[in-house]
């Protein structure tokens, strides 16, 4: 396989922080427990290691948002969630955040971390430490006690990979977040993410009907040259979505996230795929159990177009996961 390729699948990183009741070192008068207190030039450093930049910045009264150049970033008061794709080493930005939220913000006690993504195209391309699930694993294994790593789906087709930690959380939060992976997508609506035939992000953010997902988001966008797509939306309640799009047809790729409601997925899920159409997908859904319902799971989540092939379902210490790859009827 020669020529132009690009590795649109992400590496997602996700870190929830507490701090111990021990922890003398904070200045209270001047700090607090939260990660939005740590200055956006050394967010930007970790990036660097990363080895991606910042194209867009804005914050609400929840959330600081990063629109990258492969990718997103979302900073909360307890937790981040990070997305790189490409040949990024997103792992190389784990020790870093660790220090960093101890030194501003008091936390010195990592809460739970979730590191996941889908089976590379080429992974070969890979640098270290991404050159192998058990690659990864390993060097994760080496920062933290109790890891936990997961497969699902076909190993010798699509697959997901997981990585967590085998313990209860501290702090009491309800949390659910929604994936939508998509592959082999329909080149005419591909069409709108290149420049070529659109002239800004925010075209072809309504020309593909984004906008109209959540009407209510605040919309930060960017379209790539010649092409290639990314935004975040930010939505009350520190609720975020985030879209990413891989145009090309030889490795066309789009994916979708969210944290709204787990009760809203059936119908955002049916809008994805009105507007981008895809060969296949794979959703996976993690909610802790007051969240999620797992009768309810088996039951929804079919679309007309679409086979479901494989479900699958990990019950975890605090959450479940939901995994289900998607593969469209011949016409």
């Amino acid at each position: 396989m020669t020529g132009h390729f690009f590795e649109g699948a992400e590496k997602l990183l996700e870190i929830w922080f507490i701090a111990s009741n021990n922890n003398n070192d904070l200045d209270n008068d001047t700090l607090s427990n939260d990660l939005r207190n740590i200055p956006r030039e050394l967010i930007e450093e970790v990036l660097n290691l990363v080895n991606c930049k910042v194209l867009k910045y804005a914050k609400s009264a929840t959330t600081d948002t990063y629109v990258l150049s492969e990718s997103s970033m979302f900073v909360f008061q307890t937790h981040f969630v990070l997305k790189t794709c490409g040949e990024t080493t997103l792992l190389h930005a784990v020790q870093p955040m660790l220090e960093l939220a101890r030194d501003y913000c008091g936390f010195d006690i990592v809460d739970q971390i979730f590191y996941s993504r889908r089976k590379f195209l080429r992974p070969e391309l890979q640098k270290t430490p991404h050159t192998s699930f058990e690659h990864e694993v390993a060097y994760l294994d080496s920062i933290f006690e109790g890891g936990c790593a997961y497969v699902l789906g076909r190993t010798n087709v699509d697959c997901w990979y997981l990585y967590t930690l085998d313990k209860t959380s501290v702090s009491t939060k309800s949390d659910q977040t929604l994936e939508v992976i998509m592959t082999e997508l329909d080149p005419e609506k591909m069409k709108i993410f290149y420049q070529e035939y659109t002239s800004s992000a925010s075209e072809a953010t309504k020309k593909a009907g984004i906008d109209k997902l959540f009407p209510n988001a605040k919309i930060f966008d960017y379209l790539f040259d010649p092409c290639g797509y990314s935004m975040n939306g930010l939505l009350p309640n520190g609720h975020y979505f985030t879209i990413h799009i891989t145009p090309e047809p030889d490795f066309s790729y789009v994916s979708f996230e969210t944290n709204v409601p787990y009760d809203q997925y059936q119908e955002i899920i049916r809008k994805i795929l009105k507007i981008f159409n895809p060969g296949k997908f794979t959703t996976t859904i993690f909610g802790d159990t007051a969240a999620i319902s797992l009768d309810r799971q088996r039951k929804l989540f079919l679309y007309s177009d679409y086979g479901r092939i494989d479900h699958q379902v990990v019950c975890l210490v605090d959450y479940d996961l939901f995994y289900s790859y998607y593969k469209k009827h011949p016409s």
